[in-house]
């Protein structure tokens, strides 16, 4: 819808001849697009930080998102913030996602990358601290309206993880 507004709007801006007509017409335009279009962002992230910049196993965050769009596509990343002085070029994540109505839910393992032994860091940094988004779930749709829960928790052996200094959720609604 936006999309289409957009090239109209545009369409019919170059079709005109007066400065002052022109301005009039932005400006009014921008009026309506701003009204018309719906500008959330699709977008829920939430981040827990870890006491003493580690990870112990027996903290396994429990994230809850509000799905109301069960028609759009969604992807989901675990997001990660470290340290340089991590020890590996990996993580290993298990993830148990709760649906409504579901007190069982389904679980994945997952082994994600955040290094490469040519390119170094995965992800943005600031100083000496990483953030890495890393997607575990592309193009999800959810079958339920509701409140989900997704459950995480580190299997590295190193207990507790030292220079992890946040574990999260990123759910992204797709453009599709």
């Amino acid at each position: 819808m936006c999309k289409n507004l957009i090239l109209f709007i545009s369409n019919q801006f170059n079709s005109l001849k007066s400065r002052g007509v022109k301005i009039t017409f932005l400006f009014l335009a921008a009026v309506l697009g701003l009204s018309a279009c719906n500008w959330t962002t699709g977008v829920f992230e939430k981040n827990l930080t870890f006491d003493h910049h580690a990870w112990p196993s027996s903290v396994k965050p429990d994230i809850a998102f509000e799905i109301t769009d069960t028609v759009s596509t969604y992807n989901i990343y675990i997001v990660l913030r470290h340290t340089d002085a991590y020890h590996f070029n990996n993580i290993y994540i298990r993830a148990t996602v709760k649906e409504p109505g579901d007190p069982k839910g389904r679980t994945g393992d997952y082994d994600l990358q955040l290094a490469t032994n040519d390119k170094g860091w995965i992800g943005t940094a600031m100083d000496d601290i990483y953030d890495a988004r890393l997607l575990i779930q592309p193009k999800t749709r959810f079958r339920k309206s509701g409140t989900y829960h997704i459950i995480m928790e580190q299997l590295m052996r190193e207990d507790p993880l030292n220079n992890v200094l946040s574990a999260g959720l990123r759910v992204e609604r797709t453009a599709e």
